[in-house]
């Protein structure tokens, strides 16, 4: 079918939340995408920081594959070998304690409010239940994690929402100490804020949360649905931050197109959530499993991790040399990274880039958001760095 076909069927049959790009994907190598038409596009979105061994890996295709001929789904009411692996792995990993399999980044953070709640309840009893999140913040589209998400735009229309969530200015300590009270459980944040326009939080302000947390015996809740598995060249950005979290969710790469997502926690609070408490059908099913160890197979080694940094420097690097009036500066870390342009140009500039051949993303008010897999080659970047200076600097 053209493009055309697709869209007015689209149209007809599916509801529409998207403001898709005018573009129909059809097939993918690497770091490269074809649309219906033949065009040839170099992904520097990889699915919104999913597809984080590009498309048609050799490792990943191959488990799926042969995961699917051996056991799909069972419930569970069963163990699995590929679950309990992929729980071994990131705990391993990390020094946490245990893991919850979800499908989402959005119910990995409701898990994370329900564990940081009921954790809050068995040791304290009624009314310490409220979470504190950042201005500019996103952890997710459910009713709950829209409340959560500290961005004002999202609290509209869906009334009424989860309440027990209050904001505070990122790198702001004080306005977070005068919203943490008695009635205050946790503290929940991105370490880079990627829907918000890719804006790491600064070292010091993180550390003296960690301490604060500490001191008032708060759950520490690091949403790495975005930047975890290796997307900011450590397996999880929180490693870069010299911390230790109490509850860490993630998504998105981890099953490196598939959908899972994952709640892990400390061992002071990985015991908190009890048979009934918690569950989901889909979560940590075989099949997903098996890719999520695929991908850590991959993307949990040093040198791999090595590579994501270096490739992101030089990523970084190469935007700053077109000395181009329209790039303010480039933000982030690894290959999660924002091309800092003027005010509101953010969207123009991502069409254009796509109709020159880069698939691109924005975020907040000011950003070209770059994601792209991991796997990238430094000749896919050469090649998406040639189509985009002409953009930047025609």
């Amino acid at each position: 079918m053209t493009y055309q076909e697709l869209k007015a069927e689209e149209e007809q049959y599916v509801m529409q939340t998207y403001g898709r790009f005018p573009i129909a994907l059809d097939h993918g190598k690497g770091s490269a995408l074809w649309d219906v038409s033949g065009k040839r596009y170099i992904d520097l979105t990889s699915g919104i920081g999913v597809n984080c061994l590009g498309y048609d890996h050799p490792v990943l295709t191959k488990a799926i594959t042969e995961q699917i001929h051996t056991l799909m789904h069972v419930s569970n009411l069963f163990t699995t070998a590929p679950m309990v692996q992929t729980a071994k792995t990131l705990v391993s990993a990390t020094g946490m304690g245990k893991v919850f399999f979800a499908n989402s980044g959005a119910e990995s953070n409701e898990g994370a409010i329900k564990i940081a709640r009921k954790y809050a309840f068995d040791k304290y009893g009624m009314g310490r239940h409220k979470i504190v999140t950042l201005w500019n913040s996103f952890h997710g589209r459910t009713i709950t994690t829209l409340k959560a998400t500290g961005q004002t735009r999202f609290h509209d229309f869906f009334f009424p929402f989860t309440e027990g969530f209050d904001y505070a200015r990122a790198g702001d300590l004080d306005d977070l100490k005068s919203k943490v009270d008695d009635s205050t459980c946790a503290i929940m944040m991105e370490l880079i804020q990627g829907e918000g326009g890719v804006l790491p939080q600064d070292p010091t302000f993180v550390k003296a949360v960690e301490a604060l947390c500490r001191e008032k015996d708060l759950l520490l809740i690091i949403d790495e649905v975005q930047t975890g598995i290796g997307r900011t060249g450590s397996l999880f950005c929180f490693q870069q931050y010299d911390i230790q979290p109490d509850i860490v969710t993630m998504a998105k790469g981890l099953g490196g197109g598939v959908p899972i997502g994952a709640v892990m926690a400390a061992k002071s609070c990985c015991d908190t959530l009890t048979p009934g408490t918690h569950a989901t059908t889909f979560g940590g099913s075989p099949t997903v499993c098996a890719a999520a160890n695929a991908v850590l197979s991959v993307v949990n080694d040093p040198a791999f991790l090595r590579e994501v940094r270096e490739k992101g420097a030089y990523l970084k690097q190469k935007l700053l040399e077109f000395h181009s009036p329209l790039i303010k500066g480039v933000r982030g870390s690894g290959l999660m990274l924002g091309i800092i342009v003027p005010d509101g140009q953010h969207s123009a500039l991502a069409q254009k880039l796509i109709a020159h051949g880069v698939l691109v993303l924005t975020a907040g008010q000011n950003a070209i958001r770059l994601l792209p897999p991991l796997t990238i080659t430094y000749q896919e970047l050469d090649e998406a760095l040639a189509l985009m200076q002409p953009v930047f600097c025609s």
